[in-house]
């Protein structure tokens, strides 16, 4: 086992802060600098907290009596909300207690053992902590891997973690993959286009993976757990692995604490989904405020499309009448772009919306 003068030494080598390390310092009485950020966005009310809208897939299969009704609430919390808490969603219990356990076992092995994952210089993925703008960094330690294609995987991440940990994740991949199927299969229903169109989108496309660890902070107000921001994906499905809440959401300008039910997954709308309904169903800008008191952890799975796919709206959603809001652009530069830019609300989004009629090719 290291020393804390051997852990601060870790922690200073490598361009990665560790939060739960610096959590365990007893003599941290105040919030160091690079944490501190006064000038975000305005604070949530806690006493306006939100309950997310619930999504019942026990509503939607074939022949419910309630499924057209349910299939309305879904349309209409994708183009109101762009963020739904399933239930009944199917996901093996026994699986996502494996996965409790795994990741809350990750998050205590040593440091040592952690930084083996470390994010290298130049990448995205891996363990650690990234600087946002003006250098801030969130607090969090998070381990982000890309886990579809298979070919893209690194192989000093997935195929080096515990075998534990990476058993309980592929069959954890597999039924979040069954369900983003449903998910996605019923939202084409409700544009009105072709099912066939969104499975063929997304199926065997780029998927990720973020395990979060937030530690509990004295002063929770003045730090952020993440930066505010809208996902860049297809779909996001999350996971609040402990219970503990701490999700804030922008809704109308306005931010919310998010109440969730704790056997539901949270269901994010993507920013590519937003494009590909060619604005019908919008983005969430949500953020993470860390708790007074409690530690939460969270696994966040991110569904795209093939990174051979071009990043557009629907032929189906588009005519002359309806013309495409958003630029078309190959899944590959979208990425590149997205991981080019800070971490900012919906900005990236915004700078593919077509102006005036005239398209801007720089993703």
């Amino acid at each position: 086992m290291a020393s804390s003068s051997d852990k601060k030494e870790l922690i200073n080598c490598f361009p990665v802060v560790s939060v739960q390390e610096l959590v365990k310092d007893p003599i941290l009485t105040t919030i160091p600098q690079h944490f501190v950020r006064l000038d975000d966005q305005q604070p949530a009310d806690p006493s306006m907290s939100v309950i997310a809208p619930t999504i019942d897939m026990a509503q939607l299969v074939s022949g419910a009596d309630e499924y057209d009704v349910e299939l309305e609430k879904l349309h209409s919390t994708c183009k109101d909300w762009g963020l739904f808490q399933v239930v009944n969603h199917g996901v093996s219990s026994s699986v996502l207690e494996r996965l409790k356990h795994e990741v809350e076992e990750f998050f205590k092995l040593p440091l040592e053992e952690k930084m083996k994952y470390k994010i290298r210089e130049g990448e995205v993925e891996g363990y650690g902590n990234v600087a946002r703008g003006a250098g801030k960094l969130d607090w969090s330690d998070r381990l982000y891997i890309i886990t579809n294609p298979i070919h893209r995987r690194k192989p000093h991440l997935f195929p080096e973690l515990p075998s534990s940990l990476r058993n309980t994740l592929e069959s954890y991949f597999s039924e979040l993959q069954m369900l983003a199927t449903k998910l996605l299969s019923l939202m084409a229903k409700a544009l009105k286009i072709d099912t066939k169109e969104m499975i063929e989108y997304f199926d065997d496309g780029m998927q990720a993976v973020k395990m979060t660890y937030y530690p509990p902070c004295p002063k929770p107000e003045v730090v952020m757990g993440i930066t505010p921001h809208s996902d860049a994906t297809l779909l996001t499905i999350l996971h609040q692995v402990n219970g503990v809440d701490g999700l804030e959401i922008n809704k109308d300008g306005v931010w919310f604490p998010a109440s969730i039910h704790p056997d539901a997954l949270v269901v994010n709308v993507g920013d590519i989904l937003e494009i590909f309904s060619n604005g019908v169903y919008r983005s969430i800008e949500h953020r993470v405020v860390p708790n007074l008191d409690k530690e939460r952890t969270s696994v966040a799975f991110f569904i795209d499309p093939k990174f051979e796919a071009e990043v557009g709206p629907s032929p189906g959603l588009t005519n002359p009448k309806n013309p495409p809001l958003f630029k078309r652009v190959g899944m590959e530069q979208y990425v590149k772009g997205f991981f080019a830019h800070d971490l900012n609300g919906k900005s990236y989004l915004h700078r593919l919306r077509i102006e005036n009629g005239s398209e801007d090719n720089s993703a």
